[in-house]
Order: C-alpha cells, then structure tokens, then sequence
C-alpha cells in the first residue's frame, strides 16, 4: 500500500508540474492546451474551493492502509508547504498557487490574442 501511495504522490508532483509550467510546453499542442486549461481551471478550484483533491485523498486513504500516519489538509500544504515556503499560512499558498495558474491563463489569452489579430 505504501508504494501506491508513494506513486499517487509521484502522479500529483507530475499533475503539478503540468500545472505550473504547462502553458510554455503546450505551444503549438492543441489537445494539451486544453487539457492544461482544464487542469489550470481545477487548480483554482481546488485551492479556494471547499473541494478536496481526489490525488490527496487517494494518497491518505493508501497511506493510512499501510499503517503510515496520514496527514490531513491539501497536498501543497503537507509536502510543498513545507519545503518551500516553511512558515508561510495556507493561504498565502493557496494564493500563490492560483496565481500560478491564473498566469498561465494569461499566456493562452495573450496567445488567443494573437491567433486573433492574424486571422
């Protein structure tokens, strides 16, 4: 059970990867672009949203059948949260996170933009 939980948190590292960094690696991949957008649009969800991730709840629930003491709260503030920013409040990680997507947002906008004024 602990080896799934260490591959869901490899998975959510990934999932977050794509979040922070996915609009400048989806240049010219339409299918990707839109998979972004939608996970950009669930990241912001996620972080001021009273919905908990689907990744974090996996993770906890394989952890506590494995014996390990689970945590409790979002993924960000468990592993990123203390690594990162180590006395910052939830909130201010929250903030950053949908900061971070809501730039993202902005290069597909601006590149909306663009595609836009060619045509």
């Amino acid at each position: 059970m602990i080896l799934i939980a260490a591959v869901i948190v490899t998975i959510h590292l990934a999932w977050l990867g794509l979040v922070i960094v996915g609009a400048v690696w989806t240049r010219g991949r339409p299918v990707w672009s839109v998979l972004h957008v939608v996970a950009l649009l669930w990241g912001i969800m996620a972080e001021v949203g009273p919905w908990p991730c689907p990744l974090t709840m996996a993770e906890v629930y394989f952890e506590t059948r494995a014996g390990v003491a689970a945590y409790q709260g979002s993924f960000l503030l468990h592993y990123l949260d203390a690594v990162l920013y180590p006395n910052f409040p939830g909130w201010v990680v929250a903030s950053a996170g949908v900061a971070v997507c809501a730039a993202n947002l902005g290069v597909y906008g601006w590149r909306l933009v663009r595609a836009l004024r060619r045509a």
